[in-house]
């Protein structure tokens, strides 16, 4: 399974492609960060983030997009940057009819470290580890993006297994 990881944000959306599959080793596609300028008008940068997911999306035809769910913070100006990114990502991915899967920071840090409560670092290391990586990714976003690819492997494959065993079987949950 391959799978894009997108961490959103108007300023920095992180991007990280991982592929493999439940109880099997993972390896990093590629992982960047788009960036928008403040100085530029909102819907200016949504439109750069839609090329550039755009351009992700067909070069690396994922299986399936993993993306950061929006919660609340105590900044709103934030959570509204967040939120217009999230849905442009998921525009993007829904377009090619491609699955979504939005997973909360605690259950991406949860699944990555153990902790829901792990901290960027903690994070960070446990991508490089994970990956077998030489270097931390950075910034955050990129190694945030890679944690959410590497949770939907580990979750999203384990859910697309028990459902096909569900349908083979006839049973609805």
């Amino acid at each position: 399974m391959r799978v894009l990881g997108i961490d959103p944000g108007l300023t920095r959306c992180g991007l990280g492609v991982v592929e493999g599959s439940v109880g099997r080793p993972l390896t990093l596609v590629d992982v960047n960060v788009l960036r928008t300028s403040a100085d530029r008008p909102v819907a200016e940068r949504l439109v750069t983030i839609e090329r550039g997911i755009d351009a992700w999306l067909d070069e690396f035809s994922p299986d399936a997009v993993a993306v950061e769910r929006v919660f609340a913070r105590s900044d709103s100006s934030t959570i509204m940057g967040t939120a217009q990114a999230s849905g442009i990502a998921m525009v993007c991915a829904a377009r090619r009819g491609l699955p979504i899967a939005l997973h909360t920071p605690s259950e991406v840090k949860a699944a990555v470290s153990g902790s829901g409560r792990a901290d960027k670092a903690q994070v960070g290391a446990m991508v490089t580890r994970i990956l077998r990586l030489d270097a931390l990714p950075k910034p955050a976003d990129a190694a945030d993006a890679l944690a959410l690819a590497i949770t939907h492997i580990w979750r999203g494959g384990a859910q697309a297994r028990i459902d096909a065993a569900l349908a083979r079987h006839g049973s609805t949950r």
